[in-house]
């Protein structure tokens, strides 16, 4: 058998006075989103593992050296503190700074040194501090549960980072949606939709059937297209456990099972239930995608339903890269400068405390974004 070489997927008109019906339009749109799609998870797919090699190659060794030039500072704003030069005022400042930085770099490296100089500088031990924020994070989270949900999340919640609180609340969320499906569908709605659902499985059933009774490489003499026929129906055995409708129509398009003939005269009704399948297809690859880039939208504090793309991310990662470089060229001049304390001084002079967020703000910061 010769395989036809494989033609992109689409209802043409018949004709040019014959309007297309609104079941072959959807028909197209429907087609044309999951090839957009299956190109997106296919480049992010093939996009990561670059990613994760500039991430360990280059991110983290810029980042470490940014983090070890940030300890440098706290160890000499820690001997400043001490020289009598630097007055009540300056002193409130360097014991504002070590325990930001501290506290930060603690976020990343669960230092007993860097700890122990936070909690010399701050008026809240650094483990109390988290401790605090816990409780806080799991009250909050219990509110909005109650409030949000009617459910009583009790004492054995684990606040202890965002990601968990973002997991506990997808899957409060997710259990009150099928809830609500559930309670909501009388029994004939119900049993008509699982019908229907039943009836969109034989569909591509009847498809790969098809496919099957002449790919079987079983049924091939000639060795040559027993080993063809064997590597395409790995393909379609593929596409029907996804339930990949375009696939398998694609591979009848390639072995010339169907033509665009066949495919500008399929019946309404029979149109109507790939349209079906389509959109659920459609959706699950959306939800793939986003399971992909949405963590990196929440690291980006961008909102979920903006557009990202894997060369857009590349972007912002280089940007992060190189402010860092930046950061560290600053901070090695820093350096230089505070080791001398009349430097320091005339710095500090010039340095404003910033004001501090209301503890919610903070919350919510958290729960929504993640630091690289």
């Amino acid at each position: 058998m010769t395989f036809a070489k494989q033609a992109p997927i689409k209802i043409k008109q018949a004709a040019a006075k014959t309007a297309q019906s609104k079941a072959q339009k959807l028909f197209n749109t429907l087609i044309g989103k999951i090839a957009a799609q299956k190109a997106a998870l296919q480049d992010w797919q093939a996009f990561i593992p670059d990613y994760n090699r500039i991430v360990s190659s280059e991110y983290e060794q810029v980042r470490d050296s940014y983090n070890q030039k940030r300890l440098e500072i706290v160890m000499i704003l820690d001997q400043a503190y001490q020289n009598k030069l630097f007055k009540k005022l300056d002193k409130q400042k360097i014991s504002h700074i070590v325990v930001e930085i501290t506290a930060d770099l603690l976020e990343h490296d669960d230092n007993p040194e860097i700890k122990a100089l936070h909690d010399k500088y701050s008026d809240v031990d650094f483990d109390e501090m988290l401790q605090e924020s816990d409780e806080f994070a799991a009250q909050v989270l219990k509110n909005m549960a109650q409030d949000m949900y009617g459910v009583d999340l009790g004492d054995e919640l684990d606040a202890s980072s965002p990601e968990k609180i973002r997991e506990t609340l997808e899957k409060l969320q997710a259990e009150a949606e099928q809830g609500g499906a559930h309670t909501a569908k009388p029994s004939k709605q119900k049993a008509r939709q699982e019908q229907e659902q039943q009836n969109l499985k034989l569909s591509i059933r009847d498809i790969y059937r098809k496919l099957s009774s002449v790919l079987h490489p079983d049924r091939e003499q000639d060795e040559q297209e027993r080993e063809r026929k064997t590597v395409i129906m790995q393909r379609v055995n593929a596409a029907y456990a996804k339930k990949d409708l375009l696939g398998l129509l694609e591979l009848q398009i390639e072995v010339a099972q169907i033509d665009q003939h066949h495919l500008n005269n399929i019946g309404e009704d029979k149109l109507k239930s790939f349209n079906k399948i389509l959109k659920q297809q459609l959706a699950e690859l959306e939800q793939e995608v986003e399971q992909i880039s949405v963590p990196f939208k929440m690291q980006l504090q961008l909102p979920p339903y903006a557009g990202l793309t894997p060369q857009q991310l590349l972007q912002y990662l280089r940007r992060d890269i190189a402010q860092l470089q930046r950061d560290v060229r600053t901070l090695t001049k820093d350096i230089s400068v505070f080791q001398d304390p009349n430097h320091l001084k005339r710095w500090l002079k010039t340095y404003r405390i910033p004001v501090q967020p209301e503890i919610d703000d903070l919350f919510m910061d958290d729960l929504f974004r993640e630091n690289w």
